[in-house]
């Protein structure tokens, strides 16, 4: 059985309430529910924080023991030095998820300290873009 992860960054506990026009009405609860009813035969893992350094110890932790992570970072794949060497540091595959298209969005958000060490990047399919990660590991 494949060992996936999904980690998430800050403000995304606050999908379904959080600018519906961009995230959707769905928590990420109700559709990690749905993930993993879908894809019964992987395990898959959720670990959501705000905290930058709680995210990097994620992934440090998992980073060697896991068949693949999928990663979205939010705000922090834009401004996080850390987190960007910590995916370079580990052995599991990370794939980079994001739901909006960040290229459509601010300047700021064009730039991913991520994407350089991460397997692939998934962005702007909505909560789709997990379900396209997890499918890049099977």
């Amino acid at each position: 059985m494949k060992k996936l992860i999904i980690i998430n960054g800050p403000n995304l506990n606050l999908l379904g309430k959080r600018e519906p026009e961009i995230y959707g009405n769905l928590s990420f609860t109700e559709f990690l529910n749905q993930l993993k009813e879908k894809h019964a035969e992987v395990y898959i893992d959720y670990f959501q924080s705000n905290i930058e350094g709680e995210l990097i110890g994620k992934l440090q932790e998992v980073g060697f023991d896991y068949d693949g992570i999928i990663l979205n970072a939010a705000a922090y794949t834009h401004t996080s030095v850390g987190i960007g060497d910590a995916v370079k540091a580990i052995k599991t595959p990370v794939v980079e998820v994001h739901i909006s298209n960040t290229f459509s969005r601010e300047d700021f958000r064009h730039q991913s300290f991520i994407s350089p060490n991460a397997k692939g990047v998934v962005l702007g399919f909505g909560l789709q873009s997990y379900e396209l990660a997890i499918q890049s590991f099977l």
